[in-house]
């Protein structure tokens, strides 16, 4: 069965579910993403995870200022 593909303009307000099997970490999110992961890539992409959450935190914050960084 073909899923469809996500939305790339649809923002989730809820975590995905993470959890550890054999080795391998699994990620569940919204519109049937389902990812396993070696160990060191879900590493990799927690941290990336967390720089880009505090950029876009910052975005979102600064948005409505009147300057706009480049």
């Amino acid at each position: 069965m073909i899923q469809p593909r996500m939305s790339e303009d649809e923002v989730y307000d809820e975590p995905s579910k993470v959890g550890a099997n054999d080795g391998a970490v699994s990620l569940e999110g919204p519109d049937s993403v389902d990812v396993k992961l070696t160990p060191e890539a879900a590493e990799e992409t927690a941290d990336s995870l967390t720089e880009e959450a505090v950029r876009a935190r910052g975005q979102r914050r600064l948005k409505n200022l009147p300057h706009k960084p480049a």
